[in-house]
């Protein structure tokens, strides 16, 4: 195959071109510049100059994490007042919706056949003291034996007894509360037959009241009996309270446990039932407040932040993240002057050298957010 001229001309062109790539001199004004760099030299230095990466030097702030309980409120106490005795309700003294204090008359029962039956243990009594008085002397004749004497003694703590039975179940006619509180259902009307332990009143104590809610396992080594927690009722009601009462138990379905907070109520506004969110103010602890666009992962899928290191060596450290607030993370595992890299984190690698810059920006967004 012949070679035309066209070719051989094309062949020169690229063979001088690639020589003076080679060569790498630089033509000013038509003269080559001996003192120039060539084009592999400069390319050389390119690739050693380190990479510049922007970061920030982090120091630990207090953080106070704010627990919150979603729950409802509750009666600090509720009893069903019953009947220790039967019989035909005579009076109602209370109406639904009623303040009572402890000890006032809720129910009268009909007395019945109970005045008889008192009259009728007064008589046994009465008898059984004339017989044992009456043996009594004969005793100390000598015409009746020490064993009769025992029936007759026991016969008559036997009338004591019929007696006071009858008195106390005559007082069992009047039904009394034994706690301060709320009247309300169920309640007896006039004319109901009560028998023992049917219900006469039912009386809820609203002060204090109670909210009841439940905190995970994770979060529960964190509470404290008289810990403080202000509650927000659906009302946007605000009360503030002590926590009182911390269950041993968890839930077997959700594995959490409850808790209770006591609420001051003096005037009964708070009601039984109302849904209510609980914040409750956790001990404060040390954390690192972060950008989440600083955070990267390392090979092994760990999360954490690079950081310039001794001799401006890059580091990769993993976090703990504790929260989530916003548009910033709160996490642990650095160290207070640490300086973590903001801008070019996953372009460089563990053990790199760096130049660092100080990322001005990034400490200004970072004071905002604290704000």
């Amino acid at each position: 195959m012949k070679i035309k001229g066209s070719q051989l001309v094309a062949l020169a062109i690229l063979g001088a071109i690639g020589g003076w790539m080679l060569a790498g001199d630089l033509i000013i004004g038509g003269q080559a510049n001996p003192d120039a760099q060539t084009i592999v030299e400069r390319e050389a230095e390119r690739s050693e100059d380190a990479f510049r990466v922007r970061y920030m030097t982090v120091s630990p702030a207090e953080r106070q994490e704010i627990l919150a309980v979603r729950g409802r409120t509750i009666a600090n106490n509720s009893i069903s007042v019953r009947a220790e005795t039967g019989g035909r309700v005579e009076d109602v003294r209370v109406a639904k919706g009623q303040e009572v204090a402890a000890g006032d008359l809720l129910c009268v029962i009909d007395d019945g056949v109970r005045g008889t039956s008192i009259a009728q243990a007064e008589a046994a009594l009465e008898q059984a003291q004339a017989d044992f008085g009456a043996n009594d002397q004969l005793l100390q004749r000598g015409f009746v034996t020490r064993s009769r004497m025992r029936q007759l003694q026991t016969a008559l703590d036997s009338a004591k007894a019929n007696l006071a039975a009858a008195k106390q179940d005559m007082t069992r006619t009047e039904i009394r509360t034994t706690i301060a509180g709320t009247v309300t259902e169920p309640l007896a009307d006039v004319g109901d037959h009560l028998s023992p332990s049917s219900i006469c009143a039912t009386v809820v104590q609203l002060d204090p009241v109670k909210f009841t809610g439940q905190v995970s396992e994770q979060k529960i080594g964190e509470v404290s009996l008289g810990m403080p927690s202000i509650v927000q009722l659906v009302d946007e009601r605000r009360v503030t309270g002590k926590i009182a009462f911390i269950s041993p138990v968890a839930d077997e379905r959700t594995r959490t446990f409850g808790i209770e907070v006591l609420l001051p109520n003096p005037d009964r506004s708070i009601r039984e039932g109302i849904t209510a969110t609980a914040a409750v103010p956790l001990q404060a602890t040390q954390a690192f407040r972060l950008v989440p666009s600083w955070l990267t992962l390392a090979d092994d899928g760990e999360i954490g932040v690079r950081v310039v290191g001794e001799g401006d060596a890059v580091a990769f450290k993993p976090i703990k993240i504790v929260a989530q607030e916003d548009a910033i993370v709160w996490a642990t595992g650095l160290e207070d002057g640490d300086r973590v890299i903001t801008l070019g984190q996953n372009y460089v690698s563990s053990g790199q050298t760096v130049i660092p810059v100080p990322d001005e920006d990034a400490a200004a967004q970072t004071a905002q957010l604290a704000d």
